[in-house]
């Protein structure tokens, strides 16, 4: 009696724990249509274990439909043949609980693939035409850099078909690159390329708003000294010193060089305009950014000695020299002494003795380290 009850104990442990693994078990089951949208009978259809690499092979039936059961959770490999040819592929992962069907109807999928080729010829030919526009406004631009070089060399009473021939060029730039900006998709890593492109050709064109807005644009798609640079010469053409001084600024954290040719930039902008007071703090910060440059040291002084102040002193008129100005003469002249910066410079310094300041022409000889 004590045999049986263990016996028949163990055996009951035994169904226990083989309904249990049974119960840990998942099922695919599902239908494949074929290019009609019809059933796809016999089909073969194996399911390989990723994990595992148990291969279960079995056909659809009448209606298309198969089910496999006995499979430990996990992901698997469906592949469906036909006349030995694997035809189509997916990844499932089962589950031990309920799996959802698996549903495959070659009509739709080729529908898919159609359109998806279709969508990707569409799209290329879309880049194409952007490429097309950009490579033609990018030639324009080029052009247009040119011209502006030789209107400087060509007689004023010849300018007139340089001019005209210019502002179609310009025009002509800005049309290809808007075109191209309009055609670029709004994820295309090369957008910030078009709008920087684009604001260089507004400013060629004297269009500095809209310039500044295109380098905006161009700066939130990726933050490039170069831009900032622009950006910085639109809007000191615009008269705006503190936001031409703050796209400068942007560019500094970014590059010093660049940063110094910004500033520079400006403050070449502000002299040419006779603003000569708005060009000093910027060509400062040139000339510290970069103290080997002697067009800006040139231009400092030129822009202190035009700022300078005056005072009566009974019937005479004193002239009272900016702090620095003789400095930023002589750096010049130690940097560029034989050159058109280094000649400038000593005009300046003569004409500041000339007004009976009592200062020297001569640069001062640097010491010798002992």
């Amino acid at each position: 009696m004590t045999f049986m009850r263990r016996f028949f104990g163990a055996m009951a442990l035994m169904l226990v724990l083989a309904m249990s693994s049974a119960a840990q078990m998942g099922r695919l089951a599902g239908e494949v249509r074929d290019m009609e949208g019809k059933a796809f009978p016999d089909l073969t259809v194996k399911i390989t274990s990723d994990d595992f690499g148990t291969t279960y092979e079995l056909k659809t039936d009448k209606k298309g439909e198969f089910s496999q059961g006995g499979l430990r959770p996990g992901l698997y490999t469906i592949t469906f043949v036909s006349k030995g040819q694997n035809i189509y592929e997916i990844k499932m992962r089962v589950a031990t609980a309920e799996n959802p069907m698996v549903v495959v109807n070659f009509k739709e999928l080729v529908a898919k693939d159609a359109d998806a080729q279709k969508k990707m010829v569409e799209e290329q030919a879309k880049y194409d035409d952007m490429k097309t526009h950009f490579d033609t406004g990018v030639v324009a631009l080029n052009e247009v850099r040119s011209l502006n070089a030789q209107l400087q060399r060509t007689p004023a009473a010849e300018r007139a078909p340089v001019q005209e021939k210019l502002g179609q060029l310009q025009q002509m730039a800005i049309t290809e690159f808007e075109a191209a900006q309009k055609m670029a998709p709004e994820k295309d890593p090369n957008l910030h390329k078009i709008q920087a492109n684009l604001a260089q050709a507004y400013e060629m064109a004297g269009r500095y708003d809209d310039a500044v807005g295109a380098y905006q644009k161009a700066i939130a798609l990726k933050p490039d000294p170069g831009y900032y640079l622009g950006m910085g010469t639109s809007y000191a053409r615009q008269g705006k010193s503190a936001e031409a001084t703050a796209a400068c600024d942007g560019a500094a954290l970014l590059d010093k060089v660049l940063a110094a040719t910004c500033y520079r930039n400006i403050g070449i902008v502000y002299y040419n305009s006779g603003k000569m007071g708005d060009a000093v703090e910027p060509l400062k910060k040139a000339t510290d950014l970069d103290p080997a440059n002697a067009q800006a040291w040139y231009l400092l002084g030129a822009a202190l000695v035009n700022t300078m102040g005056f005072k009566q002193e009974g019937d005479k008129v004193i002239p009272i020299m900016q702090p620095g100005t003789v400095e930023a003469y002589q750096k010049c002249i130690e940097l560029d002494p034989n050159g058109v910066y280094g000649q400038q410079a000593k005009q300046g310094l003569e004409q500041i003795e000339a007004m009976g300041l009592g200062i020297s022409t001569k640069v001062k000889a640097t010491k010798k380290k002992k």
